[in-house]
């Protein structure tokens, strides 16, 4: 977890490159967090951006 939202979208989108997997990257109260999209089943966490390691990433809002 990160307080730095620029810290996180490189650490999301490195993970997505090393993983080759989507990634999302969500908010928790101040926190930012990255995970696996499809390790994301039923958390209650808000998502701000979401990584495809072949097309970049994109604003969920």
């Amino acid at each position: 977890m990160s307080h730095d939202l620029t810290l996180a979208q490189k650490a999301a989108w490195h993970l997505a490159r090393t993983l080759m997997a989507p990634v999302v990257l969500f908010q928790v109260d101040d926190e930012f967090g990255v995970l696996p999209a499809d390790e994301l089943d039923g958390a209650d966490v808000e998502i701000l951006f979401e990584y495809d390691p072949y097309s970049g990433g994109r604003s969920v809002h």
